[in-house]
């Protein structure tokens, strides 16, 4: 694993590199760096996540819902086909929901098919550190919510992922 940049080296890159940096860390969604740019120095990762959080929920309504509708379905057909991005295959994989018998797929599927059609997005949670028993019970929850109340969680969730994934490439000091 490569080591981590420094929060002064992050800050010191151009535009294009500092996306590329953190290119991943918002999944399929580059944008988010590449406007937090003008926000630098970082004087630390939290730092750093704060002016990346900042842009995301300062984002137009349509572009929260881009992002949203980024995120690939957990245990779906792209897990299933091996398409997903490596932070995502990774993230799922240590859940456990890459290698789930077929019984537990198909109640994944079905959860996910009722939430995409209630929300019009899919169903997002931080999945390290759950299983997915843990997962799929936080999703028959999450589907008692309103549109409104969901929004908002997923783009929570997303903070959430993408403070865990900046956090194997950003050393927490300055």
């Amino acid at each position: 694993m490569a080591a981590l940049l420094r929060p002064s080296q992050i800050s010191g890159l151009n535009r294009q590199a500092f996306t590329e940096a953190l290119a991943g860390v918002y999944e399929h969604s580059d944008w988010v760096a590449d406007q937090a740019w003008s926000l630098r120095p970082f004087s630390s990762r939290e730092n750093l996540l704060a002016a990346l959080n900042q842009v995301m929920l300062g984002a137009s309504t349509a572009q929260q819902t881009r992002l949203i509708r980024a995120h690939p379905e957990l245990a779906g057909q792209a897990a299933q086909s091996g398409t997903l991005s490596p932070a995502s295959t990774q993230e799922q994989s240590q859940a456990g929901l890459i290698d789930l018998e077929q019984a537990g797929q198909a109640r994944m599927q079905s959860l996910n098919r009722q939430y995409r059609e209630k929300f019009g997005f899919p169903f997002i949670i931080a999945v390290q550190g759950r299983d997915a028993a843990g997962i799929e019970a936080e999703l028959r929850m999450r589907l008692q919510e309103t549109p409104e109340q969901e929004f908002a969680t997923a783009l929570q969730q997303i903070a959430l992922i993408a403070a865990f994934r900046l956090a194997k490439r950003v050393a927490s000091e300055g």
